[in-house]
């Protein structure tokens, strides 16, 4: 009996209808281990993971593997997404074992939960030096029937070792200039200034280092670090990890050019990325960066938003070709003949504007859309043209499948970047869409003590219950939502969220932070990891809410917090500066203040008041705070006992307890910002 056809994952519905006997992660999967004597296979992966896709069709659809499995194990599917805390804990056992992750994962536990052998993908048949899936799985067997003491003295030292790897205390002092120039110094030897980013294939959008490296200029002028950030982000941008059509960044390259994209397409990546080019703008003026961060946003509301107004979590990289299979980038690639077929004349133009050759570059003479630089000037309005009737027909082909789940933390890092963005480049709609989505979150996945559920689906709230990140990111959301609609109840939502980090999750001895609340299921470690991988990790998310919402109220309690937990910043960040981007950027933050603005005027529709407002939201000043209301409303914490001047709107900036006079004049507040 297959036990998933009632879970809220589209990860586990699509293993509902497998001849595997699936089971949810639950403790009575493993008494049934328990009970029957067998171990237990544990497979983690998520929806629009390509070799997850296809090892469920090579194996866990197939008849013959499915009742061997059934008969010697007891079978538990896990959505990593929705559960985090059990991947990382996996998968950190598989990393330490194995010298390499990856979805999907494969672990084998006794019924204690306790993991002895570990892998990734198996083929159905013996491949490249890897044994077969089902080879595996006998192997498996026939340990646990005759050398069962072996496989639990294995396991228990497992689980020993990932215990003793619980980060001790990394002392309380966050990171100083030394070592945020150490870091900066760590990233430069890493830097490929051949073709933007860091290191090799597969390369990795690096939005978190560019938000540092932004970061870094607006409070030292460091030219080094802002060409860092700018070529990396013209790079991504003209490459094919964009989606030059539709807008919207892929997961990651294959290459180190950025020209073949792994397909699928994550929430988390184009929020992130999406408020970097927004920021890159803000400080730049590029106008390419604004056009990539419009059609990212757009591509976030029309492609991901949900109906509730939530926002999806991936576009699958596969999709149907013309004949009918299901293969990796079928709607995004092209050839010439294509081409010919819809453009007729305007097809050589396309092809050189986009890149597309007759060899291609990808599979089967197919080509991945970028922008080549050339020497060539082309029509714009023709270009415009191409794009509208390309797009046109791509929206004709079997599109990819979405995993529609609404995951809380990446959700906020939605409504930061939607907020941000519809404020700069006066896009109200924008704004609209972060409000909505904040609204689902506080509607749906906050309880009626304001802790919040992982996911959502169809309106229907998950039963998994948010870990660090979903509290830190969501967090981060409203504040930055409450700075852009000056509407204080989102730092109250915040600040509730916030309260939760403090008294749950964090460590009241050394301020450390675990990435699951004290009262979680207990795994076989706590989760703790404070590197930052595809998206801030909880860590450093949480730092960064915690000194924001200390600015917003002058709370010494969180500014405290977040200063013992960039503690570890400042041991990591000189060493590993490429997996601690956000928690860099929070720290430069810190050390800028970070600065506290509060906009006040006769009437928020007051053109005067208006100008301020918007000044202050495209000060560069790392991690600044903006309050903007009325004279005398209390909406605000900031905006205590900040008068008009005369009957003009003004502006308060205020820094580490001192204050600038106010001013009424928006470019004297731009001065003031580093704007």
């Amino acid at each position: 009996m297959n036990r998933l056809a009632g879970v809220t994952s589209p990860y586990l519905l699509q293993h509902a209808d497998n001849p595997v006997d699936w089971w949810p992660w639950e403790p009575a999967a493993f008494e049934e281990a328990r009970r029957r004597n067998v171990p237990v296979l544990l497979s983690v992966g998520y929806s629009a993971c390509h070799w997850c896709h296809v090892m469920a069709h090579e194996s866990f659809e197939d008849r013959a593997t499915a009742d061997y499995l059934n008969e010697h194990f007891v079978s538990v599917k896990v959505d990593r997404e929705e559960r985090p805390d059990i991947d990382a804990v996996y998968m950190e056992a598989v990393q330490a074992a194995t010298g390499q992750g990856g979805w999907p994962m494969t672990v084998f536990l006794t019924p204690d939960a306790e993991p002895f052998y570990f892998g990734t993908y198996f083929p159905p048949a013996p491949r490249h030096g890897m044994p077969s899936f089902r080879q595996v799985l006998e192997g498996v067997r026939s340990a646990w029937a005759d050398r069962r003491d072996e496989v639990a003295e294995v396991a228990g030292k497992i689980v020993r070792d990932l215990t003793e790897r619980e980060i001790g205390h990394q002392g309380t002092r966050p990171p100083g200039e030394q070592e945020l120039a150490q870091a900066l110094l760590g990233l430069t030897r890493e830097y490929d200034a051949q073709r933007g980013g860091f290191g090799g294939a597969p390369k990795f959008p690096p939005s978190m280092v560019v938000e540092f490296l932004l970061r870094h200029h607006a409070r030292t002028g460091s030219e080094g670090a802002l060409q860092m950030a700018v070529d990396t982000c013209e790079r991504m941008a003209r490459g094919g990890l964009y989606d030059q059509l539709g807008g919207g960044f892929a997961r990651y390259s294959v290459d180190r050019d950025w020209t073949v994209p792994h397909f699928e397409k994550m929430l988390y990546d184009n929020a992130l990325l999406c408020r970097v080019y927004a920021h890159l703008w803000r400080a730049t003026g590029s106008e390419s960066a604004r056009r990539v961060a419009l059609e990212t946003a757009d591509f976030m509301v029309r492609e991901l938003r949900t109906e509730e107004g939530g926002f999806a979590s991936a576009l699958d990289a596969d999709s149907d070709d013309e004949t009918g299979a299901h293969v990796e980038g079928a709607y995004y690639v092209w050839t010439p003949a294509q081409l010919d077929e819809i453009l007729g004349a305007d097809a050589e133009l396309a092809a050189r504007y986009f890149g597309v050759t007759a060899d291609g570059t990808f599979e089967h003479g197919q080509s991945v859309l970028q922008l080549p630089q050339q020497e060539a000037v082309f029509d714009a309005e023709k270009v415009e043209s191409v794009r509208r009737r390309l797009l046109a027909a791509r929206a004709r082909r079997p599109a990819p499948g979405r995993d529609d789940k609404v995951v809380a933390a990446w959700n906020g890092l939605a409504v930061a970047a939607l907020a941000e963005t519809g404020a700069y480049f006066d896009r109200p709609d924008l704004v609209e869409a972060a409000v909505g989505a904040a609204d689902l979150l506080v509607r749906l996945h906050l309880d009626d003590h304001a802790r919040i559920a992982r996911t959502s689906r169809g309106g229907r709230v998950g039963a998994n219950a948010g870990v660090l990140e979903d509290y830190g990111d969501v967090a981060e959301g409203f504040l930055a939502l409450a700075s852009v609609t000056g509407e204080g109840v989102w730092l109250e939502f915040a600040g509730l969220l916030l309260g939760h980090v403090l008294t749950g999750f964090a460590d009241p001895e050394t301020g450390a932070l675990y990435d699951t609340a004290s009262d979680a299921e207990r795994l076989i470690r706590r989760p703790q990891d404070p590197t930052d991988n595809a998206t801030p990790s909880g860590w450093t998310a949480a730092a960064g809410a915690l000194l924001g919402y200390a600015a917003h109220t002058g709370s010494e309690v969180h500014r405290t917090a977040a200063e013992r937990a960039l503690g570890v910043v400042g041991a990591l960040g000189p060493r590993v500066p490429r997996f601690v981007g956000w928690g860099l950027a929070v720290a430069e933050a810190l050390l800028d203040g970070p600065r506290e603005i509060a906009v006040v005027g006769p009437d928020r529709r007051d053109g005067r008041t208006v100008a301020l407002h918007r000044t202050a939201l495209l000060g560069v000043a790392p991690g600044a705070v903006v309050a903007v209301g009325t004279a005398g409303s209390d909406e605000f914490p900031l905006l205590a006992g900040r008068p008009l001047v005369g009957d003009e709107a003004a502006a308060y900036v205020c820094r580490g307890f001192t204050c600038d006079a106010p001013t009424t004049d928006p470019e004297r507040l731009r001065a003031a910002l580093g704007g």
